[in-house]
């Protein structure tokens, strides 16, 4: 195993900020903070988890879905480019999201959920982790191998904590799980504990030498602690995912802001005057309230469609609507971070 290190001089001082002490500290800390105080609430006051849940969709899930948008259609250059990313994928998603519920039944709207927003989830953190390694500074040591593996391994042990205590019920819907053994679950819990350890150790090696990665060191740490509350210590699994949640879609809203940002730097693009405009850092309340605003109406419409339609007795329009929404939002993540033109690293 080598230790990575952009060079062996420690600079004091550089911490490796993506933009700003301000809106780094809002990335790591307080968005992790939010997190962990919707889950205390949610656990210490049960009867206000409703609550919660409905401002976690509400302001941040569906604000998330359209901070999605923003890089998709809200210039014409950008809808050219993701035309089929944003009307043909559409007709896809549903048509398979349709089709598995009606050859294998509602469980398998929850269960996909389940494991794909797992997946999803780990890939976003991840490639925020590899951001704040390209900011590293010069002088400071990251030991990518260890650090890669505790990512990964923690995330994984969380997912198949769940699958191995198969609990009966997810966001109130039945759920499958993947067959798991006690051997096997704790075995992965085990390297996993290691992982973080050893990267613990080796960090604040680093950190009595004077060549710590800040930044990189605060984010990473704020990884491990969100999967380990949300998958482990909480032991409900709906307000466990709430957690994560919460975490992820602060996450991903303010990466989209800052991506925006620096893309149209500030400078207003004619091509793209709505987008430009709202990506300036003081019209930052504008941006989010046109985020909100159509979040607003798509999370009315789909209450709405809640209570008017339904295929069955189980199954709601609105719920798989929700289901089409996050798995194409998946699908296009996966697509737009990893594009070679793409100027900005990948959250996912």
């Amino acid at each position: 195993m080598s230790v990575s290190a952009v060079s062996t001089r420690p600079l004091a001082g550089q911490v490796g900020w993506l933009r700003s002490a301000a809106f780094d500290l809002n990335l790591i800390v307080v968005v992790a903070l939010v997190a962990l105080t919707a889950g205390a609430v949610a656990l210490g006051q049960p009867h206000l988890f409703g609550v919660v849940l409905i401002l976690d969709l509400w302001l941040l899930g569906y604000h998330h879905v359209v901070s999605t948008f923003t890089r998709l259609c809200f210039d014409r250059a950008s809808f050219r480019e993701h035309r089929f990313l944003v009307v043909q994928l559409p007709i896809i998603v549903i048509a398979a999201t349709l089709a598995a519920v009606y050859l294998l039944g509602v469980w398998v709207l929850p269960t996909t959920y389940l494991y794909w927003q797992w997946f999803h989830y780990t890939r976003q953190s991840y490639g925020i982790e590899r951001m704040y390694r390209r900011k590293a500074p010069a002088g400071t040591v990251i030991h990518d191998y260890l650090t890669t593996r505790a990512l990964y391994l923690l995330p994984l042990f969380g997912i198949l904590h769940r699958s191995w205590q198969q609990p009966a019920r997810f966001l109130g819907m039945e759920v499958k799980y993947l067959p798991m053994s006690d051997v096997g679950v704790w075995l992965v819990g085990g390297l996993a504990g290691f992982a973080v350890a050893a990267w613990a150790v080796v960090s604040l090696r680093a950190a009595w030498r004077g060549e710590l990665a800040l930044a990189h060191f605060l984010y990473t740490a704020s990884h491990h602690l969100i999967f380990l509350t949300g998958y482990w210590l909480i032991d409900n699994i709906t307000t466990g995912w709430l957690v994560l949640n919460v975490w992820h879609n602060l996450q991903y809203i303010l990466f989209v802001w800052w991506y925006n940002n620096k893309r149209f730097g500030d400078q207003i693009d004619p091509q793209a005057r709505l987008l430009s405009t709202l990506s300036q850092k003081e019209h930052v309340v504008g941006y989010l309230c046109v985020c909100v605003g159509i979040a607003t109406l798509l999370f009315g419409g789909l209450q709405v469609l809640s209570q008017t339609y339904t295929f069955s007795d189980a199954v709601s329009v609105a719920l798989v609507v929700s289901m089409v929404l996050n798995f194409h939002h998946y699908v296009v993540d996966g697509i737009i971070w990893k594009r070679k033109k793409a100027p900005l690293p990948s959250p996912a």
